[in-house]
């Protein structure tokens, strides 16, 4: 099983980390090498350009990938790959923007005019969905200067902040695309085993982002009132101690929001001995 990943750029560094938390370590490091084993011996990592993994998972190159959204859209080959998990970083916005001070203030207004983009086949797509059918103008880089030497009247770039659009005195005029990297698959290998656990692996990270696990004593007359006061998933765990006497140990995962909040009514409810510890990984 090959698996596609951003070999560079504010993606790569993420991915890796993910990956690496999810148990499935590189074996012979990432640096400056276009594949690399890993712990599973049935499983290859692949390191490409993160607009050509839609590509090389289409093509059989590789069944799995991780890349963002938006080049998956620009690539023209959703329709032949399954999405299977959002991983929940590299967030943007894909927007059509135009000067401030101009007189484009709706999709409308473009009607006629021109529009420049790195991301022509999204931008078409977008103007399909309206009566609007501007030009479309492929640039490769510094789209936002486009409209003020007069090589367009809008853009349709992606933005995090807003900061550079900001800078460049553009205002947004509408949306055309939110996204976020995403781990894709071939259609035809969705369901194989390995692609199954490798998607399980990835998301019990993220299901154990942002969760605390609890440990404590509760006396057996108190249960019922710690009981009460923990927001855990589901209902907390309960277990006997040994040479615990009349106390039995309550384990419960809580938001790491509500951990300090916790602490302090599950003691007053009568808890003792109570450990807060790091999830690293949790699967529902």
């Amino acid at each position: 099983m090959r698996i596609a990943v951003p070999n560079k750029g504010r993606l790569h560094e993420p991915t890796i980390d993910l990956l690496e938390r999810a148990g499935l370590h590189l074996e012979n490091g990432a640096d400056r090498k276009l594949y690399a084993e890993t712990v599973d011996p049935e499983v290859t990592v692949l390191f490409a350009r993160a607009a050509d993994i839609p590509e090389y998972i289409a093509d059989g190159a590789a069944e799995m990938g991780i890349t963002g959204l938006d080049q998956v859209r620009e690539s023209g080959q959703a329709d032949r790959l399954a999405e299977l998990l959002d991983l929940e970083f590299g967030r943007c916005r894909l927007v059509l923007a135009a000067p401030e001070d101009g007189d484009i203030e709706s999709v409308e207004d473009l009607a006629g005019r021109t529009v420049a983009t790195e991301f022509p086949h999204v931008t078409r797509e977008f103007f399909a969905d309206t009566a609007v059918d501007p030009e479309v103008v492929e640039v490769t880089g510094a789209t936002e200067l486009t409209p003020h030497v007069e090589m367009a009247d809008a853009i349709v770039d992606i933005t995090s902040t807003g900061t550079t659009l900001k800078v460049n005195r553009l205002a947004v005029i509408d949306e055309v695309l939110s996204s976020s990297v995403r781990l894709f698959a071939r259609d035809d290998v969705v369901d194989e085993p390995k692609v199954q656990e490798l998607r399980t692996a990835l998301s019990s990270v993220l299901t154990a982002d942002g969760k605390r696990y609890l440990m404590m004593n509760v006396p057996e007359d108190r249960l019922d009132a710690v009981r009460d006061v923990i927001p855990g998933l589901g209902g907390p765990t309960i277990m006997d101690v040994a040479n615990g006497g009349d106390k039995v140990a309550v384990h419960a995962v809580v938001d790491e929001r509500d951990v300090f909040e916790t602490i302090t009514e599950v003691k007053r409810a009568g808890a003792s001995d109570i450990l807060v510890t790091e999830i690293e990984r949790l699967v529902e």
